[in-house]
């Protein structure tokens, strides 16, 4: 008998859709599950395009080395930094996770540095850079540094734990991390110094952020409550590198930069100390003698053509499927949080604006669950470090798509800024401020309905 054949066209018509409401990025929105859901080019992404995806992807993965190197596309390292891939703290494009106590290496989190503006130069320089930086340190802690160069100092943290009750006599215990830096090796840092540990987020959607329009981020924006809800979110304006001027933030968490190019030059500068046409000298202070003497990778280590290629990858990242969105538990759950008003900040549905250049973005009806606006979280959750116009106790409201991957993806379910939160319920328990009221009628809630409501939040 003779093996039958089956036209392509008909063994695309018997594999399994995704119904729309599942489509949390649209038509960017992969069906892959597992290790690699947060990894996958977005779905609608011309097969032309995919090979812009796969070199971006490989200037994400692959390290960087210290110059002088015959890889000389990728040399450049340092002299010090906090990784050296930008796959070393995006793992697997996912979410960081933070450090434990009496861990050696803040893996995944670094540490921002900054001091209070008080001189008119200081503030004036506010302006551009959004805070000012340690005088011997800069703006960031580097704990890593390429040979004969020392790293500039250690991240300590260490937690402490108190229980918060539910209603019905449930109760999760929180822990409160406390930083400190040990082993400086440049000196004492400044007497008012501040720090914030941040943990690198997960990379999928991203370009889809950058294409909700203006228009739609300040319709939500209410800085002046003046609906009376208590809730004041507001833009921070920040400034844009490329076009020297101030602009709307979308990107990290304080909303403090403005694209994903100036975001990945940033991180290239700050994290992994490599030069771009945007950040043009490496993260050496003036009290960094030999920071600054160290050989260099040229002008500029990351090449405008590098830089394209990951913004490109940035951008294409698919959001993975929802799942389970018929499960009756889902979909009460889904009532609890728009009852418990989640979704004022956590605001799900948008259609992206048109991107003639970037057709897989454009025009995609998305349910990010965010705003991407700045809201005072409360003295729980402060870093007392301001950014931009954002104060110390304000933060992005953090997008919730592809929340129930992040196990799967990154083996942990840690959570906020710096990673204090160990699963979705504790991260709820810390939000206060705007927040408060929410997390009131939350802790209200019985145990069917804690676990109706995570298993809608699991579903995203």
């Amino acid at each position: 008998m003779k093996p039958q054949f089956f036209p392509l066209f008909f063994l695309l018509l018997s594999m399994p859709t995704l119904a729309e409401s599942a489509k949390s990025g649209g038509g960017t929105t992969t069906k892959q599950t597992g290790s690699n859901a947060y990894s996958m080019p977005a779905s609608n992404l011309e097969m032309m395009k995919r090979l812009d995806f796969s070199v971006g992807n490989s200037f994400f993965r692959n390290p960087w080395v210290s110059a002088p190197a015959s890889t000389d596309a990728r040399d450049g390292l340092g002299p010090i930094m906090n990784t050296n891939a930008c796959q070393g703290c995006h793992i697997k494009d996912g979410r960081g996770k933070g450090k434990e106590a009496g861990e050696s290496n803040a893996i995944t989190m670094l540490v921002r540095l900054s001091i209070p503006a008080k001189t008119a130069e200081q503030k004036e320089k506010l302006i551009k850079q959004g805070s000012i930086g340690d005088p011997t340190y800069g703006g960031q802690l580097q704990d890593m540094a390429i040979q004969g160069i020392e790293p500039e100092g250690q991240v300590q943290i260490q937690y402490s734990y108190h229980k918060v009750s539910f209603k019905d006599g449930f109760h999760v215990e929180l822990r409160t991390p406390t930083l400190s830096i040990s082993d400086l090796k440049y000196g004492p840092m400044h007497q008012d110094v501040m720090l914030s540990a941040r943990v690198a987020p997960a990379m999928i959607g991203l370009g889809l952020l950058e294409t909700i329009s203006v228009q739609d981020m300040l319709k939500n924006a209410d800085p002046d409550d003046v609906n009376k809800d208590g809730i004041s979110g507001k833009i921070n304006y920040v400034w844009d590198i490329e076009k020297q001027q101030t602009t709307i933030g979308r990107f990290g968490w304080k909303a403090g930069q403005p694209t994903l190019m100036q975001q990945n030059a940033a991180a290239f500068a700050g994290d992994l100390g490599l030069t771009s046409r945007l950040f043009l000298s490496d993260d050496c202070t003036d009290k960094q003698l030999n920071c600054q003497q160290a050989p260099h990778g040229g002008k500029l280590e990351v090449s405008d053509n590098i830089l394209n290629f990951v913004e490109f990858y940035s951008q294409h990242l698919a959001v993975p499927a929802r799942r389970g969105i018929n499960n009756p538990q889902v979909i009460a759950g889904k009532k609890l949080f728009e009852q418990a008003n989640c979704n004022a900040c956590h605001i799900n549905s948008y259609t992206t604006a048109k991107r003639p250049t970037l057709l897989a973005l454009s025009e995609q009806k998305i349910t990010p669950y965010t705003d991407l606006l700045l809201h005072d979280m409360g003295i729980g959750l402060a870093d007392n470090r301001p950014e931009f116009l954002a104060n110390g106790q304000e933060w992005r409201t953090s997008p919730l798509w592809g929340l129930g991957y992040q196990q799967e993806v990154n083996g942990h379910t840690f959570l906020l800024h710096d990673g204090r939160a160990r699963n979705i319920l504790e991260a709820i328990v810390w939000h206060g401020g705007e927040a408060e009221q929410a997390k009131q009628q939350v802790l209200a809630f019985n145990q069917s309905e804690r676990q109706a409501l995570l298993k809608f939040l699991n579903s995203l």
